[in-house]
């Protein structure tokens, strides 16, 4: 697995971006404002992240998705710790992430990788979408916030 930032000139991949972000409008405004990273095997796109400053010393993870027939075998949790490593070099202090409460894998693997629960945006995903989401049939209703100290 080959993970590398996207070209200035190369379209990002909308498909596995959608996927973890159904809005189309908020994933072009992120993906414009920060660096997006592509995972690929043999050239074929396989897992994506988004990295977004947002304050000083502080960086979101504002995407992250594999594609569906990768999923279970890791690469989420190697996709953040590059993230990780990514925000390292780049001297940031905090890398904040946000799921949906719906997000029950999520919400695990984020811990798993040394997140911790910092807050709720209660009604984020009411606010912010015009379709309702839902998953593991809940209501995707609130961002879950998470926050972890780079050392």
């Amino acid at each position: 697995m080959d993970i590398r930032a996207l070209a200035k000139d190369e379209k990002p991949p909308m498909e596995l971006l959608l996927s973890a972000d159904p809005s189309r409008k908020l994933v072009e405004e992120y993906v414009n404002r920060g660096h997006c990273f592509i995972a690929t095997i043999d050239n074929h796109d396989m897992g994506v992240y988004v990295l977004l400053p947002t304050r000083p010393n502080t960086v979101e993870l504002v995407n992250l998705a594999v594609a569906v027939k990768h999923q279970g075998k890791g690469i989420g949790s190697m996709l953040i710790q590059h993230a990780i490593g990514t925000a390292k070099e780049k001297e940031y202090k905090t890398m904040e992430v946000g799921t949906g409460n719906s997000s029950i894998g999520q919400l695990a693997l984020y811990q798993k990788c040394g997140f911790r629960i910092t807050g709720i945006d209660k009604d984020f995903f009411i606010r912010h979408y015009d379709e309702e989401i839902v998953e593991n049939g809940i209501q995707c209703r609130d961002m879950v916030r998470f926050s972890k100290e780079l050392k």
